[in-house]
Order: C-alpha cells, then structure tokens, then sequence
C-alpha cells in the first residue's frame, strides 16, 4: 500500500462513503487526503456536478478556499437558488427543507469566500424572506390553475429564473424536484431551459405531464382548448419522446361531461391525426371494461358512456352489451309501470333496436341485472316470441347463471317463478359440472395444476392466477416521480377476475400497446389527486396505492347486495344431494371459505353447529382431488372432521343410500349348544353377516383368557380319536379371536378418516420421492 502511487489513491478514494478512516492508516494516505484538487474532485466523482457542490458544502471541516475555487472551476454545479438557500441556512434567516446542519460546519472566513465567489456569478442575488427562486417558482405552480390575469407570478420572470439564473432542484431531497415536472406540463416552453441546466425529462414522466396539461381548471372557458393544443403540440415539437398516451386518453373520456375543453381538444388532436393511436379504437376498449364492473351501475359512468357511443359508434358485440346494461340499469327502468315505452326511448337514440335473443340472454346473465320478469315481457311484446322460446331462454339463462358465483338472487327468483327449472339446474350441473380425478391435470404438471380452477363456486373476492389474464380489468401502470427523480410504477387499476367464466368476452388490450399504454376506468381528476396525495417516500408508495389508491369499489365485478349462488344451492337443494355435492367440490378445490363455511352450517340458525347432520358431507374424494392438483385442504375440512363427520369414499356413498363402508370381519361369533357333562370346549361355527362383530350371550361366567390354552386332552395317543384333537384345535383360535373382538372398541368415523388420510399422505410423499 505504500507503494501505490497517488492516482491509484484517489481512485480508491472515490469508491469509498467516508475515507476518513483511511487516511488514518498511514502518512502517504493522509498527505494525499489533503490535496484541495483530491477533495474537490472526490465530490465530482462521488455524486456528480449537479449535487457535487451540495454535498461539499455539508463536509465543513474539510472545505477550504481552494478546494471551492476547483469545484467551481471544475463544473460543478452552482444556481442562484443554492446560493440563496445556503445564506439563510448559515445565518439561520430562513427555513427550507434542510433540517442538518450543512453549511453551519463551515469556518466563516471559507464561507466568506464561498458567499463571495459564487454571488459573483450572479449580477443580483436578493436574500430576503420569499425572495429566493424557490419560492417564486412554488408560487408558480399553485398559480397554474387560475385565469392568467391573476397570476402573480409571470411568465417572464419564471423564464428567467430557469435560463438568467440556472434554477434547478440542487438536491434529490429538494421537493421542488419531484414537482419539476408539473412545471413543464403548465408551460412547455421551460423544457430547453432546464435541459440546459442539467434536468432529463425521463419518458417515465410522460403521464404525469400530459395529465398536467388536460387538467380541469378551476374557471373553465373556451379559451382552455386552444391552450391545451398549444402546450401539447410544443411539448411534442421539443422533446419527439413525449406523446400522449391511451391511457391518459381513456382517463380524458371519462371526464368527456365534466371536462368538456379537455375532451374537445382530445378530438381535435385525432381529426388532425396527430396521435399515435385511433380514438375510436380507445373509446371501444374503454367501454368494454365496464361490461362486468360495479361502476356501470353509477349514473355518472351510464352518462359518460352514452356520451362516448354517441361520438364514437361501434359493432363491438360487447359494446353493444354494456350499452344495452346503461339503458336497463338507469332510472331504475326495469321496476317502472311503462318499461316498454321508458326502454324504447333510451335504446332508439343509440340504435340498439331490435333486440336480439342474445341480447336478452346477455342482458339477464349480467351480474348487475337481478329482475328479470320486466325485461321478458319486453322482449316477448318487441321479438314476438312464444311460451317454448321463453321458457328456453329462461333455462340457457338459468344455466348460465350456475357459473356467476353473485347471480344467487336471480336463480332464487327464476326457480320461484319457474319451478321446473329446480330439476333442469340439478341435471344441469351434475352432468356438466361433475368432477373426478380424471378430469384434473396430471400430477406431474404443476404449473397447469396451479392455476387450474373449477368452474362454480369461486371465490371472486381473491385474486385469480388463472383468470387474470382474460379478465376485464386493464392494469394501469402509472408512473409518478418520487423524490429520486425516478418513477414509481404502481398497478392500481387490478381488478376482479370474471365470474362468468367466459373467456374472451372482455379483452383488456388488443395488440403490442405497451409503449401506448393501457386502458383504465379512472378519471383524469383521479389519477392526478392521486399524484398528489400520494406520500413522497418511495418505499411507502406500494402499500398507499394498495389501500389508498383510485375508486376501488366502482370496479369489483359483484353488486353491492347480492347472494352467492352456493348458498343458495345449499339452501334450496337437500344437504345430501348431487347438487349440493357438486358444488361442495368445486368450492373445495377453489378453496371459497365462505361457501365451505356455509356447507357446513345448518340452515336452520336454532340448530348446533356441532351436528353435522344437516351438513354436505366431507368425503376422502375431496381430498384425493386437493391431493392431485397439489393444494392445501381449506381449515373448513378438518374442523368438520374434528366435528364427527361421516367417512365416506365419495358422495355415490350417500347418494345411493348405502350406510357407510366399513371395513370386513373374517369371523363372528353365534350361540351354540353344549353339553354340560362334557370336558371339552364348547363348539363355534362362523357364519356370514353383517359386518359388525355379533357377540352372543353365555349362560356361565366368562372363563379367563389362560384357561381357553390350558385345556386337558384324555385322548389316547396314537388312537383313532386324532382327527376329534384336530377339531378341537381349531375351535380354540376360534375362542381366542371371538375374546379378542369382544375387547376390541368399534372403529369411531374420526379413527376411519385418520387411518385413510395416512395411506393417502404417504402415497403423495412417494411421489414426491420417486
């Protein structure tokens, strides 16, 4: 180490947080240390030109006269602001955002120099209270959004601010840097200036910006379009990176009523075919991710929509649905005395007439459509359809709804009015719906074994693996600067997977969109409240957009008041039916607590818990199915096996109204006759029955367990009377094992299903093995 020269030195230096520790090692290290050109050039090095000078004013102790004239001589860094902002730290005339102690760790004739070097920079520095650049640029910025005759704050003297006086946050902890950006979004024009000062507009912030610019002002004219266009078409013209995005174009329709001058523009800059992408084609997708939302019920959202169909027709078969959803679900139509007049009138200005058998079934199989005698009458009157052609829309409707885990108030309703359908929906799904081992993926393919769901009953409150990608939930990955200057990307437009089930009926993108972005619900105002509130340290934004992100509710894809359709299967159809053990296994697979809650209750709320009874039954079916897809049995499962359940092999158990399969007995015992004169041990015989052991009653008292082999022969050796020995023989293991079952204890249902759930524990551990 001593031989190393001193470039080899400042080198290492340079990698190092604090070489204070060692420069203390030996001499040469510390000579070289206090080189003013090896200090100045550690902090160009360490932290760059633009913080350089920042962080050498914080290290007091080792700043000298020299070692400011070559960082300033070297390209570090040096703004009026930061001038400003270290004058009122030292002298403690003003507060800003740094709470250390900074530049106080200075001797003042070195801060003398630094005060005297730098200000001559500068042909004015003013140094009194909300005088600085920071706060005249701050004030900028609250002033955005108000007419221009009553702004403060010119545009003239921001302009020069950022090129006379080369303002830009000189620290990442400045929060005017995370603010930078908004800046640009209200006048464009200040990008070639803060380039020049060394900011880099990251593509990261482009939605961030051009929500900025589209922003709804607080006095809305018919100015604010041409201002927006200006702004847009500038920003466009300086940096070719910037462009808006579908996302921020979707965010835009859907303040179409409330934003007029915002939307106006967004039309404007598509006629003249100055965005990368068709509006058309953004206004399609939109409207097709309410098909399945809560929000299409909103009477804002049903108004927005029919504002964008209007501008923006399209033969989009979804499309054509949730339009058909805003006319059924406004006004509360469907509970109205004239429904065919109230209905034609809002589907005629649309051109949605006439309906269609699909439309009828589409519009009933809706998760947000509960009553459906209104709209049956319409389409009979409308299509002029018969008895047959009702009754079988109502069972495809009926059928449909099995697979909607919230369309339980429907079926109750259809079953109500049609009893037929009772039977149709039990047929229906143990013919379609009924699972066995050899309808699962094989065992040896997890990745197809870890996503596979069954169709009923599942849990639309969880998250799905297998449905997200064909749900109608678009994920928005929104960027929004952080302190570091970098962009944060969160997903806060996730949503619920389709109960349906019917893939492909919502697409969230068609095509290789992800540098135009993906299409949201949320509204422009939104996502910039959200920018806005959201905490500025990086490392807390994932669990805010978590809990406190955009309007979460208006996208679940259940109502707000609605009936699992497996509760009502359970409450409709007996515990120990095909129906109800059907839909027991596919909650088990989908692994639903609150219906496997529900199966094993009792419907009756007066009636113990404990008995299970009036429970589906648990059987070791449910388990081999868990077993071969590789999950975890729900808790639900050993608390009613705890409770006492029955074993069973499989529902044909109960189903076929056999008793419960018990496992054989080689032998029973029966009464026989016997001679008291006689020596010898009484005879038994076996016979076939049932399989419990039939003990039959002894007139004597029960003779100990030695005395059956501690029996006296008077045979004679080597007589005739061997064979009677023989017999004799065999009636004694007959004695022994009959004593031996009348000790034993009945096999309880919880011994069954510890003894079976072993055999089938250590036949997955095999495989694991093998």
């Amino acid at each position: 180490m001593q031989r190393l020269c001193d470039e080899v030195i400042e080198l290492i230096f340079y990698e190092l947080d604090d070489p204070t520790a060692l420069t203390l090692t030996c001499k040469h290290f510390h000579n070289v240390s206090h080189d003013p050109y090896v200090r100045a050039h550690y902090f160009l090095n360490r932290y760059g030109r633009m913080d350089a000078m920042f962080w050498a004013l914080g290290r007091g102790k080792i700043m000298t006269d020299k070692v400011i004239d070559i960082l300033i001589s070297s390209g570090a860094y040096v703004s009026r602001y930061l001038v400003q902002v270290a004058i009122h730290h030292y002298f403690r005339s003003a507060n800003h955002f740094i709470k250390t102690a900074w530049v106080r760790n200075m001797s003042i004739p070195v801060f003398a120099h630094f005060m005297k070097v730098a200000c001559g920079l500068f042909d004015e520095v003013p140094l009194g209270k909300n005088e600085d650049d920071g706060y005249f640029f701050a004030v900028f910025l609250k002033e955005s959004r108000l007419p221009p005759d009553m702004k403060s704050t010119k545009w003239e003297t921001v302009r020069d601010i950022f090129g006379k006086y080369k303002f830009i946050p000189f620290s990442m902890k400045d929060p005017l840097m995370v603010q930078l950006p908004i800046a640009l979004a209200i006048e464009p024009r200040l990008l070639p200036y803060a380039e020049a000062n060394g900011f880099h507009m990251d593509t990261k912030y482009r939605d961030f910006v051009f929500r900025k610019m589209f922003e709804k002002m607080a006095l809305n004219n018919g100015e604010r379009s041409d201002d927006i266009l200006r702004n847009v078409r500038e920003l466009r013209r300086l940096d070719s990176r910037m462009f808006l995005s579908r996302t921020v174009a979707a965010e835009i329709c859907m303040e179409s009523k409330s934003n007029e001058s915002a939307y106006r523009a967004l039309k404007i800059l598509d006629r003249t075919k100055e965005l990368l992408f068709d509006l058309s084609t953004v206004v399609a997708e939109l409207i097709k991710l309410f098909v399945k939302t809560r929000s299409i019920t909103s009477a804002y959202t049903i108004n927005v929509l029919r504002h964008l169909y209007a501008d923006f027709p399209s033969t989009d078969p979804t499309v054509r649905i949730v339009m058909l959803l805003t006319a059924c679900l406004s006004d509360n139509v469907l509970v109205q005395p004239n429904l065919s007049g109230t209905l034609r009138s809002k589907l005629e200005p649309l051109g949605l007439l006439p309906l269609t058998r699909k439309d009828v079934v589409d519009i009933l199989t809706n998760p947000f459509v509960e009553k459906h005698s209104a709209l049956v009458d319409f389409a009979k009157d409308e299509m002029n359809l018969s008895s047959s052609d009702i009754k079988d829309i109502l069972q495809e409707v009926a059928v449909k709804c099995l697979k909607i885990g919230s369309k339980g108030k429907t079926l109750k309703k259809l079953v109500d009015c049609h009893p037929y359908l009772h039977a149709v929906l039990q047929e229906t799904a143990v013919q379609r719906y009924a699972i066995n081992l050899d309808d699962l993926p094989p065992y040896d393919d997890e990745e197809a074994c870890a996503i596979y769901e069954a169709p009923l009953c599942r849990d639309f409150n969880a998250s799905s693996k297998a449905t997200r990608s064909n749900s109608g939930a678009a994920g928005l990955h929104s960027t929004v600067p952080n302190a570091s200057g970098n962009a944060i990307a969160t997903d806060g437009r996730e949503m619920d997977e389709d109960e349906s089930g019917n893939e492909g009926l919502v697409e969230a993108e068609t095509g290789d969109t992800s540098e135009l972005g993906i299409i949201g619900q949320d509204t422009l105002s939104s996502m910039i409240r959200q920018d806005e509130m959201a905490p500025t340290r990086s490392r807390r934004r994932s669990l805010y957009f978590s809990y406190f992100g955009p309007d979460t509710t208006g996208k679940l894809g259940y109502p707000t008041d609605f009936i699992p359709v497996g509760r009502w299967v359970k409450e409709r159809y007996p515990v120990r039916s095909a129906m109800a053990a059907t839909f027991l296994t596919h909650a088990v697979i989908n692994n639903n607590t609150t219906l496997l809650h529900g199966f094993f209750t009792c419907n009756t709320p007066s009636t113990n818990y404990v008995s299970t009874s009036q429970h589906v039954p648990v059987t070791l079916k449910h388990f081999r199915l868990l077993a071969r897809l590789g999950k975890a049995p729900n808790w639900c499962l050993y608390h009613e096996i705890e409770n006492g359940a029955e074993f069973y092999f499989s529902e044909e158990d109960y189903l076929s109204k056999q008793p419960p399969a018990t496992e054989p007995k080689r032998c029973s015992k029966v009464k026989v006759k016997s001679k008291e004169t006689s020596p010898t041990i009484p005879r038994f015989s076996t016979q076939a029955g049932p399989s419990k052991v039939q003990v039959s009653p002894r007139v004597s008292k029960r003779r100990p367990r030695r005395s059956a082999a501690a029996v006296m022969s008077y045979v004679i050796p080597d007589s005739d009377d061997e064979a009677i020995v023989e017999d004799d023989d065999e009636n004694a293991v007959v004695v022994l094992m009959t004593m031996q079952a009348k000790k034993r204890k009945v096999e309880s249902n919880l011994q069954r299903w510890i003894k079976h759930l072993s055999v089938l524990l250590a036949e997955e551990q095999k495989k694991v093995l093998f």
